[in-house]
């Protein structure tokens, strides 16, 4: 079992009345974020269109940490509703809303309802890599094969 690392979240006003973040099973990864869209203007996401959804949601990650937004499976397997830039990645210095930027795959228009389990936010430490110029690379077995070069 991991430690809990605590992050400050912010409703914004247009989040009012919404449930924070949570997650939905005792082993579960990622917290479900929420449509903070009014309820009186649900949105159209129509085949082959995207659109930035609300969160209404303002996180603080602690250093050394980032938030990656993915896709819930049941919208991506039910409708072809998916995370366009998935994983979207919020960084432990950004301070505005966080937003999901949602594709629709599918063949049906589908409407997104305030409240509505949009995507899942995974928290995670961050490794930052120091870069090193160097002349030459070690070689491997597999060499520079790229896609579908392992195997089927």
């Amino acid at each position: 079992m991991s430690v809990p690392v605590v992050v400050d979240v912010r409703q914004l006003p247009h989040a009012d009345g919404l449930a924070l973040p949570a997650y939905q099973s005792a082993d579960a990864a990622g917290l479900d974020l929420l449509a903070a869209i009014p309820h009186d203007a649900p949105l159209d996401l129509a085949p082959g269109t995207y659109a930035m959804v609300p969160t209404g949601l303002v996180i603080a990650l602690p250093s050394g940490f980032e938030a990656q937004v993915r896709p819930r499976s049941g919208l991506a397997a039910k409708h072809g509703v998916t995370v366009l830039n998935s994983p979207g990645t919020v960084d432990a210095d950004y301070r505005g809303e966080v937003n999901v930027l949602l594709i629709n795959h599918g063949k049906d228009t589908f409407t997104i309802r305030r409240g509505e389990r949009i995507a899942q936010i995974v928290i995670a430490p961050v490794v930052q890599a120091q870069l090193a110029a160097v002349t030459s690379i070690a070689p491997t077995e597999r060499g520079s094969g790229g896609f579908g070069s392992t195997g089927r």
